[in-house]
């Protein structure tokens, strides 16, 4: 019998810089696996794990701006995006349907699918919602809005107070999907927490920004009545019922999310965003002073229009970008980009454009 390879090496990220996942803190990494064989989906057998849990909530509750918080650490932002359908689903009556912009994550288009419900895009302008687009969209049938803090391609944040006076006149509810931009936005001057709307439920993921392992998700709620709305029953556990989706769970997300919110906020996590900004406007500029259209940054994300075979060219130089659905190559300035791998980025990019 051959003999599995047990030796690997996991990727560098030393030439990532379109994804949205990076390195966990060293604090993370190490509580991830104190706790990997733990299940805080049983939380009556793992008691330790499931109350680590509850600080995690309480943790991702003060980022959010919210004092009574109700969650969960999920597997990412498309189980808790699925949640907050599935959520709303269960809490109207009769057939519903689901309104977004179409810069909502396309979780949004897996959970409409699982959870038979109609799926509303709306379009956007210069990639927020448009809320005229909105308005005419919602209806009486209409179970819950989306709204996003941080879009997944430019980084846009939607005028989230004005989509929550929309979605109250039809009696909708609300879910803000920040999992991206949920640890940069606390550090902004933007209108995106639940103290600044009547958010009913939102997405922040601890597994990107926050530093925490893979995989860690956050779904919070505003009230206890919507984890109610997706609990069952569980007789043959010591716990009763449960709210996740995934059922077992590693409690690994769960200790690295504690450990690296003690560890970062607030003032680890402001100085990452302060310096992703910067370097994310230095780019910016450079590649506008080379010539190229780029989208204007307003989180810590780069899109530019890059000729085709400049791209091509950086993929085969073993750069790990990727594009957006327009074309444009996109640059998300995780804590791994740092202002030397930017340089080296730009380097390649002048090689292959002049062909030297």
């Amino acid at each position: 019998m051959q003999r599995v390879e047990s030796a690997a090496e996991p990727q560098s990220f030393d030439r990532v810089l379109s994804s949205m996942c990076t390195p966990p803190h060293p604090d993370a990494r190490e509580a991830a696996e104190r706790f990997l064989a733990t299940n805080p989906g049983d939380p009556g057998t793992y008691e330790t794990v499931a109350a680590l849990e509850q600080r995690a909530v309480e943790q991702l509750g003060r980022i959010v701006e919210l004092g009574d918080p109700h969650g969960y650490v999920a597997s990412g932002g498309t189980e808790a995006n699925l949640q907050a359908v599935r959520a709303a689903r269960n809490l109207a009556s009769g057939e519903v349907n689901v309104v977004a912009p179409e810069s909502a994550h396309f979780s949004f288009r897996k959970a409409a699918e699982v959870l038979d419900v109609e799926l509303r895009l709306v379009p956007t302008v210069d990639g927020r919602v448009d809320l005229d687009a909105l308005a005419a969209a919602i209806d009486a049938e209409t179970a819950l809005v989306v709204a996003v803090a941080g879009t997944t391609e430019y980084g846009r944040i939607d005028p989230i107070p004005a989509v929550a006076k929309l979605a109250g006149t039809v009696g909708a509810r609300l879910h803000v999907d920040a999992a991206w931009g949920g640890f940069f936005l606390p550090f902004t001057d933007h209108e995106w927490s639940f103290a600044d709307a009547p958010i009913d439920t939102m997405t922040i993921d601890p597994h990107k920004v926050g530093r925490a392992a893979v995989p860690a998700g956050g779904f919070l709620a505003r009230d206890e009545r919507t984890l109610d709305a997706l609990a069952v029953e569980t007789p043959y556990l010591e716990s009763t019922s449960q709210a996740s989706l995934t059922g077992t769970r590693s409690g690994a997300g769960v200790a690295s999310t504690v450990a690296a919110i003690e560890a970062l906020w607030p003032a680890g996590y402001r100085e990452g965003y302060e310096r992703a900004r910067s370097d994310a406007g230095w780019l910016a500029g450079e590649l506008v002073d080379r010539g190229f259209d780029v989208v204007e940054p307003e989180l810590p994300l780069v899109a530019v229009d890059l000729p085709e075979e400049v791209f091509d060219a950086l993929r085969a130089a073993g750069w790990r970008v990727s594009r957006t659905s327009a074309g444009e190559l996109r640059i998300v300035c995780m804590p791994h980009v740092t202002r030397d791998l930017l340089e080296r980025f730009l380097d390649d990019v002048d090689r292959h454009v002049t062909g030297s």
